[in-house]
């Protein structure tokens, strides 16, 4: 059943707001298709009618978050469906797709606190986004981050190297 979540935060000169609607499946075996895996058998599915690629990288960073804990509570997978997410064009930041996504995992599973957080510093220039034990998101320097190379292929395509490929 599709689950409605309201991320919102109200900071002195504007504020966010973020609408998700998702659901979940188990796997069934296979990659599910129009997907991308987020950590171990922890799969995340877009919106059919697309999204803008900040908005699914950081949809897929607020899965990533909480992917250790999904996997135990889990350990035969899972698919997050992404129905729709939706926000005003005014005030938005792709950041805030992550605090909706964590905001919902933590409803739909009784997570714990991810740690993840938005707050409103004038002297830093306006929202700021914290994550928990991570960083700095898209670094590559998380301790711990799945990395693309240790990774299993999708069927039919062999991992090659760069060089290789571009030829």
């Amino acid at each position: 059943m599709v689950q409605a979540f309201a991320f919102r935060f109200r900071g002195p000169a504007g504020g966010l707001a973020v609408n998700l609607r998702a659901d979940t499946a188990p796997l069934d075996g296979g990659i599910p298709p129009h997907s991308m895996q987020i950590h171990g058998k922890i799969w995340l599915a877009l919106p059919a009618s697309g999204l803008h690629w900040k908005d699914a990288a950081w949809l897929a960073f607020g899965v990533s978050l909480n992917a250790r804990a999904l996997s135990e509570l889990a350990p035969d997978g899972v698919l997050i469906r992404t129905s729709s997410l939706d926000y005003p064009l005014s005030d938005y930041r792709s950041e805030a797709a992550a605090l909706a996504m964590d905001g919902w995992l933590h409803e739909r599973f009784g997570l714990e606190s991810s740690g993840a957080a938005v707050t409103y510093d004038a002297s830093r220039g306006g929202f700021v986004f914290s994550w928990g034990v991570t960083a700095d998101p898209f670094t590559g320097t998380d301790p711990g981050r799945d990395r693309p190379e240790s990774s299993p292929a999708r069927p039919g395509r062999a991992r090659q190297p760069c060089s290789a490929a571009l030829l």
